[in-house]
């Protein structure tokens, strides 16, 4: 399997960047949409939006991004003894976004219902959040510094 390395990061980095770009957009629709009367035009194509970036890039892109990690972790031994604890780190930070993940689905089907209860400056600090966990998993694989 070691053969198909290459291309299996290929995949998952490709997934990755996909699913980052998402994560990193929908928390800024949130913002705009707390902007908007429930109910009205605006109100809608957000919805429509928010639908389509969940469905056609956040999800789909996760799990890919999962699929590839788990046959990149099979395939190169990294959780075997004596790697370090910077992988495990880095595990535990992806599943926090996988976690996020959720958190803004169920936003999303909050807006969608005509429930939402955060507030713009939530959103502006959800919006935060994706990327530094980004940054800090980038840093772990980068630097393997533990």
């Amino acid at each position: 399997m070691l053969e198909n390395t290459p291309l299996l990061i290929t995949i998952h980095l490709i997934a990755v960047m996909l699913w980052m770009v998402g994560m990193l957009y929908l928390p800024r629709i949130f913002v705009y949409h707390t902007q908007v009367q429930p109910g009205s035009e605006a109100d809608g194509k957000f919805k429509e939006m928010e639908q389509g970036l969940m469905a056609v890039l956040l999800t789909p892109a996760m799990i890919i991004v999962f699929i590839t990690g788990i046959l990149l972790i099979v395939a190169t031994g990294v959780m075997g003894p004596g790697n370090g604890g910077w992988f495990h780190t880095k595990l535990l930070l992806v599943v926090l976004l996988g976690g996020l993940h959720g958190m803004m689905s169920k936003f999303r089907k909050d807006f969608a219902k005509g429930q939402n209860t955060k507030s713009e400056g939530f959103f502006k600090t959800l919006n935060k959040v994706p990327g530094v966990l980004m940054a800090f998993i980038v840093w772990l694989v980068i630097m393997r510094p533990f």
